[in-house]
């Protein structure tokens, strides 16, 4: 959940540029900041795809179906603390756990 004085960092992703995605998240009292373009190093989502990336391919899924299903595997087992870790390795401020 937002909160005033929050800070939410976006990429430069077409979707993230939408009035309503700005609106929704002023209207919480949090900033708003962009990367700067072609930053993947900033962007700590980038490292969980990487990750993900290397597990799909040892799985070699070759359905649509085994694919996202094998996805959303994936995805739980990415942990709070790892995730906090991708921030850290990004350059951001410690996150609280």
């Amino acid at each position: 959940t937002l909160r005033e004085g929050d800070i939410v960092i976006l990429d430069n992703l077409g979707s993230h540029k939408s009035k309503a995605v700005r609106q929704m998240i002023q209207a919480a009292g949090a900033r708003l900041w962009y990367l700067p373009p072609y930053s993947p190093d900033l962007n700590p989502i980038e490292q969980a795809f990487s990750k993900i990336k290397h597990w799909m391919r040892q799985a070699q899924k070759r359905t649509i179906e085994d694919t996202w299903r094998h996805i959303g595997h994936l995805i739980q087992g990415i942990q709070p603390r790892e995730c906090a870790n991708y921030f850290a390795n990004a350059g951001y401020a410690s996150v609280k756990m």
